[in-house]
């Protein structure tokens, strides 16, 4: 359960970031946000900790030492944020979460496809089919290439592990009601999964929400974007640092 605002100590740490990937990209995606906070910054590749979210959050969050963590996750990786926040809330100050839709409702018929096509025809196939048209077409081919190549250095069965764990994940819109920090929603312009309207949507609901949308720009803000996500966070770690928690 997600802890009560005055239930809440203040933190003792300095601020840490732990970045958790989209599927089917891993810790890589986040290169350019790396040097944020060269020395508390994790970014673990998630395919290997488990079969359900809660095994997921539970590994990332080993190696974090202290209580001040801004989680920050795209797609799967911000389901993953907010289960880490559901299983640490009182070590857990800030979420940023990209791409990210809090309410889940499952969908086996399209679980059962993904994870058939992954299985008779192969990664690549995958990707072309469920991943590749998440990009805005905006975005340089280079960079989707990179992403690709990213995602085809994973066998078949960690990308099916990954695409289950996604399609099992519980929903959470509760937690992104009630988590008493602040909570930054970030979304592509022309990023259909979930989207402007519903990433909108959540930072509404969120207690202390804000809500950033990059223009030309798809899914996968890291790579598409990485230099307004960049400056997103420094303003998440910035604030973290003047005021880490004031409810």
């Amino acid at each position: 359960m997600i802890a009560s605002p005055a239930s809440l100590p203040q933190p003792k740490s300095g601020p840490e970031l732990l970045l958790l990937h989209a599927l089917p990209l891993d810790g890589s995606m986040w290169a350019k946000q790396m040097h944020l906070l060269p020395d508390a910054t994790y970014a673990p590749s998630l395919y290997c900790a488990g079969d359900t979210l809660h095994a997921w959050a539970r590994a990332a969050l080993e190696p974090v030492k202290g209580d001040n963590i801004i989680v920050v996750g795209c797609s799967v990786g911000g389901s993953c944020a907010l289960e880490v926040a559901m299983i640490a809330p009182e070590r857990v100050s800030s979420l940023v979460l990209i791409g990210t839709k809090a309410r889940h409702r499952p969908d086996p018929a399209l679980h059962a496809r993904a994870l058939r096509v992954i299985e008779e025809d192969g990664v690549e196939a995958a990707w072309e089919t469920y991943w590749a048209p998440l990009f805005s077409r905006a975005t340089n081919a280079a960079v989707i290439g990179q992403a690709k190549r990213m995602a085809l250095r994973h066998s078949p069965g960690e990308i099916a592990r990954g695409v289950s764990v996604f399609h099992t994940r519980p929903s959470r819109d509760d937690c992104l009601s009630a988590f008493p920090g602040r909570v930054t929603i970030v979304s592509g312009a022309d990023d259909v999964a979930p989207g402007p309207k519903i990433s909108a949507s959540q930072a509404e609901a969120a207690l202390d929400g804000h809500l950033r949308i990059i223009p030309e720009c798809g899914h996968y803000v890291p790579l598409e974007r990485p230099g307004a996500l960049t400056q997103i966070l420094a303003e998440v770690i910035a604030a973290q640092r003047r005021e880490p928690r004031t409810r």
